[in-house]
């Protein structure tokens, strides 16, 4: 049977187009809440397991696991600490560096207290003053909060730093089992928690507290960290994850099925890291150069709360949730194409630079 290995291409795929696809659908999800004050939409119609926004993230994290652990292979631990600090830090700072400024233009105070409190990537400080509280989710949560959807860059971190560990141990290349077996670890608590109750977790709490960051939530690292482990596993193994149209169609069902019926975090997981990978070696050709050399979906992320939040602040969710989606894709496209001309490629430029030998410790 054809095998992930043979159908994908780092090259030429729709990763790309995906995780620009994942990108805006959070956005989407938001302009519930930013909008109009009301839940991400999807948590009726999955029993409340997961709602759009989540899902979206929860691919991110599919995808960031299986792009990573191919750099993992080739890369020793500090070169690739190195890469993932120019993907992640310079955009982030910029984008806290512009909230700031811009609250304070707005004669909003305290907006160096937000950049200090966030700017190892661990979101300490939600909001700025009462920058805002006007707003329709300003009004629901009754606090300040100035970017909401970086909530998830610290667990992504920790991934990285988890990686990091492993790859200065050489078990990516020369044990590459140990990282399915991890995933299994963590798959155990998550069949563990739908055992005993998913409602309320069995393995709940703070995990930590690590440097600069403190503590992150228990749930959070294992679930998520299931997902990234999951797709690093699929990318080291690829000659063993088959890919075949009745298999894509039958992650489907099951997908579909846990959503609407319970059990998603067990079954449909794993069926959606499926059909994640499947659609990126399948999506058409001509779509595969989106994404590709211009990629907008970290702008996205970091950069659409903040603009919605503006745009809800101006009345722009008068009309409803489909004309302040409108009004706020072409801002957010905009400070995503100039976060990535502008910080984003030209840090990744620096990927290549020497690291002194003694400092390599694996090559």
């Amino acid at each position: 049977m054809t095998t992930l290995r043979d159908r994908y291409d780092s090259k030429a795929n729709g990763l790309g187009l995906i995780r620009l696809v994942l990108a805006l659908s959070v956005l989407v999800a938001h302009s519930w809440p930013l909008g109009v004050g009301r839940p991400n939409p999807g948590q009726s119609l999955t029993r409340g397991q997961v709602d759009l926004g989540t899902l979206a993230v929860d691919g991110f994290f599919v995808l960031s696991g299986f792009l990573v652990a191919a750099s993992a292979r080739r890369t020793g631990p500090l070169r690739f600490a190195w890469h993932r600090f120019l993907r992640i830090f310079p955009g982030l700072w910029v984008c806290l560096a512009a909230t700031a400024l811009a609250a304070a233009v707005t004669g909003h105070a305290g907006g160096f207290g937000f950049v200090r409190a966030n700017v190892f990537g661990a979101i300490h400080q939600w909001g700025i003053g009462t920058l805002f509280l006007d707003t329709p989710y300003g009004r629901l949560v009754q606090t300040s909060v100035a970017n909401g959807s970086l909530w998830s860059l610290v667990y992504e971190l920790l991934c990285y730093c988890g990686l990091t560990v492993l790859i200065a141990a050489g078990l990516p290349r020369r044990a590459p089992w140990a990282v399915p077996v991890l995933a299994g670890v963590a798959y155990a608590v998550l069949v563990i928690d739908a055992v005993h109750d998913p409602a309320t977790p069995r393995y709940r709490g703070g995990l930590g507290p690590f440097p600069l960051w403190g503590y992150v939530d228990l749930q959070l690292a294992v679930y998520l960290g299931f997902l990234f482990l999951l797709g690093a596993s699929a990318q080291l193994f690829a000659h063993r994850v088959p890919l075949h149209p009745l298999l894509a169609i039958f992650a489907a069902l099951v997908m579909a099925a846990s959503l609407g019926f319970g059990g998603f975090f067990v079954l449909g997981y794993p069926a959606f890291a499926y059909l994640l990978l499947y659609a990126a070696c399948t999506i058409p050709p001509r779509l595969h150069a989106v994404g590709r050399t211009h990629d907008y979906s970290y702008g996205i992320y970091i950069y659409a709360f903040p603009i919605q939040q503006t745009v809800a602040h101006f009345g722009g969710a008068a009309w409803g949730v489909l004309p302040f989606v409108a009004l706020c894709v072409p801002a957010v496209l905009l400070a995503a194409a100039a976060s990535w001309h502008l910080v984003e490629r030209p840090a990744l430029a620096l990927k290549h630079r020497t690291i002194p030998a003694h400092l390599t410790l694996a090559r």
